[in-house]
């Protein structure tokens, strides 16, 4: 059986996958405008998001965008953390996400807000003391927490406004940002006790646990159809506050379900066939009910076989310029103020359109300006970023160790083979090869770092390059791991999302 999944008849996610040919970029881009697409409705013509009739009211396109999201944010911050250390890891999560946030939040506070004071009061009276004012607004929110919404009393008389019968929030999309760092820790939690390279199953049941409290939330329901109940909140915690506990529930399932495939992409087949019939159940189950039973694995399994599916030429988009994170942190305050300003008299479509203008003018320059420049200090100087993704120096040669024998070399390289029969991080992050013998290397004299990790065979560093090794003398140790720096994307982003 495991063999006829593995490549007897289905190829698998890890045959499909290149970390630098994948339409991963281009489908996060989508999804980060479809975001602003589906709040069209309620911030635009007090509506529900675009979709929400459409899929039976179990979702709708915002919400399914979010969805792909975090499956996607799994994927790749697991494919990150097996090829980092803890600092690493870190550094690199904190950087994508908070100067874009803090950015982010000036912008809105000190700019965007004290225009709309302007244009809906005609002065700046009361702005700056209001007890929400625009410094509470940025020290309040600093940290993801999103604890405050309105500003000074702003956008009552939007559409999104009148909805809410108040002051509106300037940028309602930041809230999943908290769910962004707290599964980025729970990430790096597994990193720093081994469980993610050598008990990677812990993951697997993890993702079923919430599997199985979505269907016990599913069967309990009136109809197939309905939502999952709210079930309270969870904390609230120093700094970023507390959890709703049923959208942790459902996107901590997603999150670690793109977990699991990288981590068993080498199990997981990818076929045309089976991309049909995922299809097919999700279309039947946002049409006829029990989406969240049977929808949304096949929603996440057809997001994945996209990424690997679509043509290669949309690996460019996102790889140089990746504005998805400003789209989706940007898309809310531009669609505000477009309202504000009477955007909408040039109906859904216009104002679609003027809305994803608006936000493009704000994620363009957070891009260039704060975005990419922070993640410059992801690996510090050159030196280190050499070494943290396993680069010889130029000039300088691989170490040569003692006069090759067999009981030399499985003493140097005993753990190393270990790590190809037991290790659980060399099953799944796939370091599978042990170090050739005399008589192996005798046969073999090039071979590369990307025979050693197959799976990030793409991923277009010095992992690649070839390694000449004479065969009178001992295997140079070969970097097991390829450290480099994660893609320059969000997150989630996670958004960065």
């Amino acid at each position: 059986m495991q063999a006829w999944f593995n490549g007897q008849r289905f190829s698998t996610l890890q045959g499909s996958y290149s970390a630098q040919q994948n339409a991963f970029g281009a489908l996060r881009l989508a999804m980060a405008c479809g975001v602003v697409i589906a709040h069209a409705g309620p911030l635009g013509f007090g509506e529900g998001n675009v979709g929400a009739t459409t899929f039976g009211r179990q979702s709708d396109l915002g919400t399914l965008c979010l969805y792909g999201f975090f499956l996607v944010s799994g994927f790749l911050i697991t494919d990150s953390a097996l090829r980092s250390t803890l600092r690493q890891y870190v550094r690199a999560r904190l950087l994508r996400v908070l100067p874009g946030l803090w950015a982010c939040l000036l912008v809105t506070a000190f700019v965007l807000a004290p225009l709309a004071a302007l244009y809906e009061n005609g002065n700046l009276n009361g702005f700056w003391g209001h007890p929400e004012g625009p410094f509470d607004y940025f020290t309040t929110n600093m940290f993801a927490s999103m604890e405050q919404f309105p500003i000074s009393g702003l956008l009552a008389d939007t559409p999104y406004g009148q909805v809410v019968g108040g002051p509106s929030a300037f940028d309602g999309s930041l809230w999943t940002l908290r769910y962004d760092l707290a599964f980025y820790g729970i990430v790096g939690i597994l990193v720093v006790t081994s469980v993610l390279r050598r008990s990677p199953r812990a993951v697997l049941v993890m993702t079923a646990i919430c599997y199985a409290l979505i269907l016990r939330d599913f069967f309990d329901a009136p109809t197939w159809s309905a939502r999952p109940p709210q079930h309270g909140a969870i904390g609230p915690f120093p700094l970023i506050g507390a959890f709703a506990a049923d959208w942790t529930l459902m996107l901590g399932f997603l999150f670690l379900l793109g977990a699991a495939a990288r981590l068993y992409a080498h199990r997981l087949p990818i076929h045309n066939k089976l991309a049909m019939a995922a299809g097919v159940v999700l279309v039947l189950s946002l049409w006829r009910g029990g989406f969240f039973a049977v929808g949304l694995p096949a929603f996440a399994y057809l997001v994945l076989f996209a990424a690997v599916a679509l043509p290669k030429r949309l690996s460019a988009i996102g790889r140089k310029h990746d504005y998805t994170y400003g789209i989706y942190i940007y898309g809310f305050p531009a669609q505000q103020m477009i309202a504000l300003l009477g955007g909408t008299r040039f109906g859904m479509l216009g104002y679609i359109v003027l809305s994803l203008l608006g936000t493009l003018l704000l994620a363009v320059p957070s891009w260039h300006l704060v975005e990419r420049p922070a993640l410059g200090f992801k690996t510090g100087s050159g030196r280190t970023r050499r070494r943290s993704i396993g680069v010889t120096i130029p000039g300088q040669a691989l170490p040569i160790l003692h006069p090759p024998t067999v009981r030399t070399a499985k003493t140097r390289f005993g753990r190393l083979g270990r790590i190809g029969r037991r290790d659980a991080s060399a099953r799944h992050s796939r370091i599978t090869d042990a170090v050739p013998t005399r008589a192996t290397a005798a046969r073999r004299t090039n071979w590369s770092y990307q025979d050693t990790v197959p799976f990030l065979s793409g991923a277009g560093s010095a992992s690649t390059k070839t390694v000449t090794v004479p065969t009178e003398k001992a295997l140079p140790l070969p970097q097991a791991q390829s450290g480099g720096p994660r893609h320059a994307r969000p997150e989630p982003a996670s958004p960065p999302h």
